[in-house]
């Protein structure tokens, strides 16, 4: 790996943690230059939902390909585009009682984040967005103001304001309701909190550490955004598209979103796609007001076509994906309660984090997991949290085989920080 050192940029980091030339891939499975596999657990931080090289989805790539038809167009219609809005509004939002426009903005999560803010001040006429401890929304200068790990917000180089963060679910223990903290804050003319355009939240926080929020607190959040007339954006980025068993990981309680962000695996295939869902009410765009040159990646969107045409028209992929977690969740608490029950198991369908307490204990163990055989992540505020990302469409024995890699992984990282 030293050839990158004179070539690269410091700020690389996955292959520092995962030091080898990854050379092909396919579902579950990465495989080295050097002969080696291994069980991804990682899937591209939650870009690849549908694993590695999906043949069925690849097959509808090359078929557009071959076809010389458009693959970058700017925002101009196509029929790739047309085709993935009203598969998408058919199969995904009209199943669920959604109604959304769809904004094409730039090609990363943190592009859609940004869209979102700005669009929320321009309705409002406001400034102040309130976000949440531990939320990660991206690391352009709107996004990572609007993220509470310090490590990222140093890197900035200026002041990040117009953003308020208040208490996640559970923040502050799991007797106090941090939703009534916060609707008093905003209903109080004194608190020196000023009216926001928006409340910004992960059902699921992903790089925070695994952390759900429960159904109440959630419709609660929904409810002080309406009251005070604020818009309320679900930041669906990683934990949308499958990954916590429903398509959209606030289906469960209920919600309905003035604004959701989606990307990662919402092309299916790893290529950079994202996208907002608007309500008709709060699309208060004028032409041309929010542009760029890679929105709306034919490519991506023929693969995210036949990704929800493969995987969403019914129920059986969303049960598997639940069924799945619940082996993943079952196992996990299994190995908790061999060491006396030390550590914390927590998240929703199969997206789980395995909480070390300790950063040391954490990174010991995915730094022994991979020379096992598995990459696996690590997130939290400290990076003590172990995070499982599994493909969706895992087989449920190379689950099982990564699951015991990780299990003798942690085994042997307790021994030998024992002595």
């Amino acid at each position: 790996m030293r050839a990158f050192d004179g070539l690269e940029s410091n700020v690389r980091l996955y292959s520092r943690s995962f030091p080898t030339f990854f050379s092909r891939a396919r579902g579950s499975i990465m495989l080295t230059e050097d002969g080696r596999k291994l069980i991804d657990f990682l899937s591209g931080a939650g870009a690849l939902n549908y694993g590695h090289n999906n043949h069925e989805l690849k097959a509808a790539i090359m078929e557009y390909l071959a076809s010389d038809a458009v693959i970058h167009g700017l925002d101009m219609a196509t029929p790739a585009k047309l085709e993935f809005m009203e598969t998408f509004s058919s199969v995904i939002l009209r199943e669920r009682g959604l109604k959304y426009r769809f904004q094409f903005t730039g090609p990363t999560g943190a592009n859609a984040i940004e869209a979102a803010l700005k669009l929320s001040r321009k309705v409002t006429g406001r400034q102040n967005v309130i976000s949440f401890t531990h939320g990660y929304h991206g690391l352009s200068l709107g996004a990572v103001a609007a993220s509470g790990n310090c490590f990222y917000r140093k890197a900035s180089g200026v002041s990040l304001s117009e953003v308020t963060f208040m208490p996640y679910d559970g923040y502050l223990g799991p007797a106090i309701d941090t939703a009534d903290y916060i609707e008093k804050v905003l209903l109080d003319t004194g608190s020196g909190v000023d009216s926001p355009a928006a409340i910004l939240v992960e059902s699921v926080q992903g790089e925070g550490g695994i952390n759900p929020a429960g159904k109440e607190w959630l419709q609660s959040i929904q409810a002080i955004a309406k009251d005070n007339n604020a818009l309320f954006i679900v930041d669906d980025v990683q934990m949308g598209c499958g990954r916590t068993g429903d398509f959209f990981s606030f289906e469960f309680a209920g919600l309905s979103p003035d604004i959701v962000v989606l990307s990662k695996s919402l092309s299916g295939y790893g290529l950079p796609l994202s996208i907002l869902l608007i309500k008709e009410e709060v699309d208060a765009w004028q032409p041309g007001e929010h542009t760029g040159t890679f929105r709306g990646n034919n490519l991506a969107l023929v693969s995210a076509t036949a990704a929800i045409n493969l995987y969403w028209r019914s129920q059986t992929f969303s049960q598997g994906v639940h069924r799945m977690g619940e082996l993943m969740r079952r196992r996990l608490e299994a190995i908790s309660l061999k060491h006396g029950n030390s550590f914390a198991v927590r998240g929703r369908g199969m997206a789980l984090g395995f909480d070390c307490q300790m950063a040391e204990v954490a990174e010991a163990t995915a730094r022994t997991a991979f020379e096992k055989g598995l990459i696996v992540e690590r997130c939290g505020p400290a990076g003590q949290v172990v995070k499982f990302l599994p493909a969706l469409t895992i087989d449920s024995e190379t689950l099982d085989l990564g699951l015991q890699a990780f299990e003798d992984s942690l085994a042997e990282t307790l021994s030998r920080l024992a002595h």
